[in-house]
């Protein structure tokens, strides 16, 4: 094993799924901040901010107030979410066992880890994308299989490596877009950059909406990256330092895409523009985004790798994997998404857009019946033993309840839906503007809250007095 010279700490992570004991519990809180703002500066944030303006035909001022609506709402959700690891000291999606039981939590193990090679995929395209921009010698097939290499080698080298990495981004990333948002400001190449667009409430909506869904869609992971803190660590803490990294870092770069594509002629594609509306720097600033896909690509290889040892170890529970066994699964996911990258068609991020919109609406309901089952049923008591466990423990194989809400959560979502692949009525009749997300939290959060508290089960497991318990 390999350490560092400072610190006991191992440095290539050994822990996968399994409980993490108090003696191997390290970091500070303020490592929370640096990992949520530095590995937000990055491309794909800064495409999906730019839609605002672009497809919904925002002006600046009001696509700057529905980003920050967004990311301030949706940041809760997310950053609450965080505040569990050092609680329970497992990563997030294993945590649903004591929500849905041992095989009814599938369902969204299997989502998430979809969702995470998506993830992974379309940026290690954008990676390609921006090394060829830098270096036109690269072809791009060359630069997605750099980037995807790059990503792996931090990816399996785990934790520790990815803390240390977002900390050194946060200050050059940070230091980069300032000085981006500067020139840009100072070299404005439009006469309609304060007047292109105007105020429309469906865009302004799926404006908002895009925002919250970016923070929600790190819901499924976000506890992977706190659950190394020591367990006495305040929730308010981990809530804070998560939250303001979180939807800062996200805020700029949606407002940087905003501010680029205003200030460049339209119908530019969105890292076009970024590399015209930054001149002189443009070149600097595609490396440092080029280095912030490869390091915040990690976490996306990290998680589909959890999710996939989560599905395994359901029907093989004596297995919690090592270190070894999580690189080797690294190494197949890392192969099999290059080689879907290279192969795919040039809308593929597009595609990976719409597939995401759409696994939300099932992830949403998710997020609302594991914080609610969190801090308003269990309050952050639970037996870590029983989680993994093939009977689900105390927990079950199912939980009727909570995949009753879940149902609930997502058919109410339907008729407010706007995705590429089906638009609600209600959505339809509202210019388009996508609600979903809400009705799905509005729904499912006093659902689940009052079926589990109907629940015999719950009621027994209160009684016992469950208190956590390692693995």
């Amino acid at each position: 094993m390999v350490t560092t010279a400072t610190s006991s700490a191992p440095l290539i992570e050994k822990h996968t799924i399994g409980y993490v004991p108090p003696e191997d519990r390290h970091g500070k809180v303020r490592d929370l901040f640096t990992l949520w703002f530095g590995g937000n500066i990055a491309p794909l944030p800064i495409v999906t901010g730019a839609l605002g303006v672009q497809l919904f035909h925002l002006n600046l001022i009001w696509g700057i107030v529905a980003i920050l609506v967004g990311h301030l709402v949706g940041g809760v959700l997310m950053a609450l979410h965080s505040a569990q690891g050092p609680q329970m000291g497992i990563p997030q999606m294993i945590q649903s066992r004591a929500q849905f039981g041992s095989l009814g939590a599938l369902l969204v193990v299997v989502i998430a880890g979809v969702m995470y090679v998506g993830f992974f995929a379309s940026n290690i395209v954008l990676a390609g994308k921006s090394l060829h921009g830098v270096v036109d010698a690269v072809p791009v097939p060359v630069g997605i299989v750099i980037g995807a290499i790059g990503s792996g080698i931090i990816g399996i080298i785990g934790y520790r490596f990815i803390h240390v990495l977002n900390r050194i981004g946060t200050w050059v990333l940070g230091a980069g877009i300032v000085l981006g948002f500067g020139y840009i400001f100072t070299h404005v190449q439009t006469t309609d950059f304060l007047t292109r667009g105007g105020f429309n409430l469906s865009g302004w909506l799926a404006t908002v909406s895009l925002a919250a869904l970016w923070q929600i869609a790190f819901a499924p992971y976000v506890s992977d990256y706190s659950r190394y803190l020591p367990a006495d660590v305040p929730v308010a803490s981990t809530f804070w330092t998560t939250y303001l990294g979180s939807a800062l870092g996200s805020s700029l770069s949606f407002i940087f895409g905003a501010v680029a594509v205003l200030a460049t002629p339209v119908g530019m594609d969105t890292m076009d523009a970024v590399k015209l509306a930054t001149g002189a720097i443009g070149p600097l600033m595609l490396v440092l985004f080029l280095l912030s896909v490869i390091s915040h690509n990690a976490l996306n290889l990290y998680g589909a790798v959890l999710s996939i040892i989560t599905l395994v170890q359901t029907f093989a529970y004596r297995w919690i994997p090592t270190a070894k066994s999580r690189a080797v699964i690294s190494v197949i996911v890392l192969a099999a998404c290059s080689v879907a990258a290279v192969f795919a068609s040039k809308d593929f991020i597009g595609h990976f857009v719409d597939m995401v919109l759409v696994l939300l609406v099932v992830l949403v309901p998710w997020t609302a019946i594991n914080l609610i089952d969190f801090y308003a049923i269990h309050k952050g008591k639970y037996d870590i033993a029983s989680i993994f466990r093939v009977d689900g423990g105390i927990y079950g194989r199912y939980n009727p309840q909570a995949l009753l809400a879940y149902a609930v959560g997502i058919a109410v979502q339907i008729p407010f839906m706007n995705t590429p692949l089906y638009v609600g009525p209600i959505s339809a009749h509202i210019n388009g503007a996508d609600l979903s997300w809400v009705v799905g939290l509005v729904v499912t959060s006093p659902l689940y809250f009052w079926l589990a508290r109907r629940d015999s089960a719950y009621k027994r497991r209160m009684a016992q007095g469950t208190l956590m318990g390692e693995a």
